[in-house]
């Protein structure tokens, strides 16, 4: 886990770094907002603690810039404890807020659950079957490192595809779910964007993902070629 420390009081900065160093994270530090903006918005950080006060930039202008370009969790550390102080950091979209001075097993436990969720969340929103990634946030796929270009009905179907991996779905239900649609046994919609899906996404790989049920439906798991 990367941290990058957005703080301008040497002693305060000094004092986190040491801390979450022994901890086992990766931390960066900045002493001023310019370059802290800089750092998060090109830098891997999995959080960002940032104080307020800051020369060249404070740090509710920083969060409110970084808004627009990065959801990294922040986490915002001031010696401001009023409560329309604190309303506004979250308002502009910080994930916690903590006053100074402050014991530092208080910071490390906010640090911990702040970075847990937001493993929780990105996990939630990245989907792997096999080498196929299905990235829920950017709507992107890609397979064996490849870009794979979706139409939007593609996606959705993908998608269900995905979270419902090794369970056989009939086309009924592809229908209602996808389509949001009462399926029609006269119509072949769901065979028709499944071809479509399945060269785009099996065409060309050893192992195939999408598999017909004969007389049900599909089923979306990794086998080896018969």
């Amino acid at each position: 886990m990367r941290i990058l420390i957005v703080e301008d009081e040497a002693k305060t900065a000094a004092y986190i770094c040491k801390g979450l160093t022994e901890q086992g994270y990766v931390v960066d530090h900045a002493d001023n907002g310019t370059d802290g903006l800089h750092l998060a918005l090109t830098g891997p950080y999995d959080l960002i603690l940032l104080d307020v006060m800051l020369p060249g930039m404070d740090g509710l202008a920083l969060l409110q810039q970084l808004r627009r370009q990065r959801d990294v969790p922040v986490f915002m550390l001031s010696a401001r404890d009023t409560v329309p102080d604190r309303v506004r950091g979250l308002q502009l979209g910080a994930d916690d807020y903590l006053i100074k001075p402050f014991a530092f097993s208080e910071l490390l436990a906010r640090v911990q659950t702040l970075l847990r969720r937001g493993a929780s969340a990105k996990a939630s929103t990245l989907l792997r079957v096999a080498d196929l990634e299905l990235d829920a946030t950017r709507r992107r796929v890609t397979r064996g490192g490849q870009r794979i270009e979706l139409t939007a009905k593609e996606y959705t179907l993908l998608d269900h595809f995905v979270r419902h991996e090794g369970q056989v779905l009939s086309r009924t239900l592809i229908a209602e779910s996808v389509w949001d649609m009462n399926f029609d046994s006269d119509t072949n919609v769901v065979d028709v964007a499944v071809r479509r899906l399945r060269a785009k996404i099996d065409d060309g790989f050893e192992h195939k993902l999408i598999h017909t049920i004969r007389g049900v439906g599909y089923v979306f798991e990794l086998r080896a070629p018969a």
